[in-house]
């Protein structure tokens, strides 16, 4: 693994039948949409492995040390337990005592790019955060040229506010920052269709 400024956090749920995109399994089944969240998990990889970054990967439920993503190419984690936000503050926490800028993205982004992620590197040399609002409400990535763990307080997670919520904490403490394109998530069988991708 390279030794870089930049950091990126992966934060991915270990893919099991029944644990794992839970609302699209609803109307397509829990096989589905395990494989629905296997190819996810690959596009992320790809994505990953395309950015002039050092990988941090933060597993949900335990550290798999025989899957697709080389321990040669990602450091590999566990996430700790508590909410979102504490498990994502706990994360950059770690990650920023040996980097100097900080991105985290999950795993559910099916139109995410390896130039947004780079351009969020890029937008830390003049911002103090980066965010990458979803369709949702919410966002698919955050980044900080320093450690706020403010910006993770008192949110309500899985809800439609959520990046509202986020840039009024930003806003509290002073700081600037960049937005990237709006994408969408992948949490409902529309949004899996328009992709075209083959399950």
């Amino acid at each position: 693994m390279q030794s870089n400024k930049n950091a990126l956090i992966i934060f991915i749920k270990n893919p099991e039948k029944g644990k794992v995109k839970t609302r699209l399994a609803k109307t397509i089944g829990d096989d589905k949409a395990l494989a629905i969240y296997k190819a996810l998990l690959e596009h992320t990889r790809h994505i990953a492995l395309s950015v002039n970054c050092s990988l941090h990967l933060f597993y949900s439920g335990y550290i798999n040390q025989n899957d697709n993503w080389s321990a040669n190419d990602f450091k590999k984690q566990l996430q700790v337990q508590g909410d979102l936000g504490y498990k994502m503050a706990s994360a950059f926490r770690s990650v920023f005592q040996h980097h100097q800028k900080v991105v985290i993205i999950g795993s559910d982004c099916a139109s995410l790019t390896p130039s947004i992620v780079q351009e969020a590197f890029t937008q830390l040399d003049h911002h103090d955060f980066v965010i990458g609002p979803a369709e949702d409400g919410g966002y698919y990535l955050l980044g900080m040229s320093s450690f706020q763990p403010h910006v993770f307080n008192h949110i309500a997670w899985s809800t439609e506010t959520v990046f509202q919520q986020t840039v009024e904490h930003v806003n509290q403490l002073n700081a600037s920052f960049s937005l990237l394109p709006m994408l969408s998530d992948i949490d409902r069988e529309e949004d899996w269709k328009k992709y075209g991708w083959e399950i």
